[in-house]
Parts: structure tokens; C-alpha cells; sequence
């Protein structure tokens, strides 16, 4: 396992595991015990990968599973801007690895490849007993095989003609995850993060179903705001959401959150 140039020369590191119950759990116990941060975790197999909200990741061989582990990059305040920056490079990452591939993202933190789900971010936060801040940032990317049984498309990179292995995607993720972080600057630079997020985004423009936890709410995706809040232009007029589960309109029928097993 190697990272990318640019991420060593800035003084990553990495570790990687045969098996983990999950990688972001590693990396965050691995703060916990002192760890200084910028510092990569990768498991060949995940045995209770999560994504968002609790819910089961499949993390079988062949696909990649690394979280990075960061230390007081920034004010727990600016946080969860951290998973548009994630998303960005993600999709960054994926286009250099697998040129001509069709990735897009989807609000907060998937990519999607044609409508089928391909990757997925998720980013979680601690403050320590010292008064650092712990933020892990876990990649998910279905590189060999997509789960099947999903009430929703799924697809992979072998999928897509991508016949290698997920330790080749790890250069070119922790160099574009190296850059972007650069680029947001602690949160100063997230108005160049939303605009990279929004150039890369899936379905702008489209008919989306927004599922929050309230209600469902119907409309145009319009943008993402200032904050990274989605943006949907309803019949009753613009509705911004913090948190909700996004299909494509023709889609939404398909899944309830409490369904979702990816």
C-alpha cells in the first residue's frame, strides 16, 4: 500500500490491516490513544463497516476500505464541511484512477455512477479528553463487486472496466484528499469547496425526493448553500434541508431510510 506523491511529501502515513471491524473506528481509537493525525487507515476487509446514520456498510476483499484520521485540523465548528471536502476528492480520485469513468456526487456524500451507487463518505468527530479535536474522514468504494439486494442501483469499478486493485485508487485519493484540504483551509476556503462540489454534483437541475426524518419534500435540486445545506426549489417555494436521504424523483419510490443496507 503506498499513498499518493504529494500526500508523503506533506508527511502522511499509513497503516493497513487484513481485517478490521471498521477502519474509521480504528483510526478514531487510534486518537483517542494519542495519535498525532494525518494518518491513513486501510483494511483489505471490513467486519462492521457503517455508513451513514448507523446503517451497515458491506465491506467484502477487493473493495477499498481507509479512513484518514485528522487531528485539530480545524474548529469542530467547520466539521461536517469536511464531507464535501471528502466528496470532492473522492470524485477527484476516481476520474484520475479510472479515466472516462461517469462519477457524480450525490447530496451529502455518495458518488454515483449513472444513477448507481458507487462510493461512499463518512465523516465522524471526537473531541478528546485533552482538548484535541478528532475528525475521520471513511472512504467506501465499491472497486471489485457491488452488494446486491439493494432497493436502490449499485454498481463498481470493475463494473465500469476498472480490473485493478483498491490500493492503486488509495495514491490518487490521498493526494486529492492532500490537495482539497489544502483548498478548503480549515474552512476559509469553502466557497471554493462548494463550488468544486457543485461542478461535480449529480441530478442538478433534476427532480429529487428528500426524505428527512419530518416529512418528504419534493422538487428541483437547486444548489447546496453557503452552509453546504441542500437547496430544493418546491412547488411551495425554496426549502433548504440540513439533513435527509436524496433520490432521484423516479427513483423515490424505491427505498424508506430504515431500508437502506449499504
Amino acid at each position: 500500500m503506498r499513498l499518493g506523491e504529494v500526500a508523503t511529501s506533506r508527511g502522511y502515513r499509513a497503516l493497513q490491516f487484513d481485517a478490521l471491524g471498521s477502519t474509521n473506528d480504528e483510526a478514531m481509537a487510534r486518537a483517542r490513544a494519542g495519535a498525532p493525525g494525518a494518518l491513513w487507515i486501510m483494511a483489505r476487509e471490513q467486519t462492521a463497516g457503517r455508513g451513514r446514520q448507523g446503517r451497515v456498510w458491506v465491506s467484502p476483499r477487493g473493495n477499498l476500505h481507509a479512513s484518514l484520521l485528522l487531528v485539530d485540523a480545524c474548529s469542530p465548528r467547520y466539521a461536517a464541511q469536511l464531507g464535501f471536502v471528502a466528496g470532492v476528492a473522492l470524485v477527484d480520485a476516481l476520474r484520475a484512477a479510472a479515466p472516462g469513468a461517469p462519477v457524480g456526487l450525490k447530496w451529502p456524500n455518495d458518488v454515483l455512477s449513472e444513477g448507481a451507487k458507487l462510493a461512499g463518505v463518512l465523516v465522524e468527530g471526537a473531541t478528546l479528553p485533552e482538548g484535541r479535536f478528532a475528525c475521520v474522514l471513511g472512504f467506501g468504494v465499491d472497486c471489485a463487486a457491488s452488494p446486491e439486494g439493494l432497493p436502490y442501483p449499485a454498481t463498481s469499478l470493475r463494473a465500469l472496466g476498472w480490473a485493478r486493485e483498491p490500493d492503486d485508487l488509495l495514491g490518487a485519493l490521498s493526494d486529492a484528499v492532500c490537495c482539497n484540504l489544502e483548498l478548503w483551509r480549515a474552512g476559509a476556503g469553502f466557497p471554493a469547496i462548494r463550488n468544486a462540489w457543485l461542478a461535480r454534483a449529480a441530478g442538478l437541475g433534476r427532480p429529487i425526493e428528500a426524505r428527512t426524518h419530518k416529512d418528504v419534500v419534493r422538487g428541483v435540486f437547486e444548489t447546496i448553500d453557503d452552509e453546504g445545506r441542500l437547496v430544493i426549489a418546491a412547488p411551495g417555494g425554496r426549502v433548504v434541508i440540513e439533513a435527509a436521504d436524496v433520490f432521484p424523483a423516479h427513483d423515490a419510490r424505491a427505498m424508506h431510510p430504515a431500508e437502506d443496507k449499504r
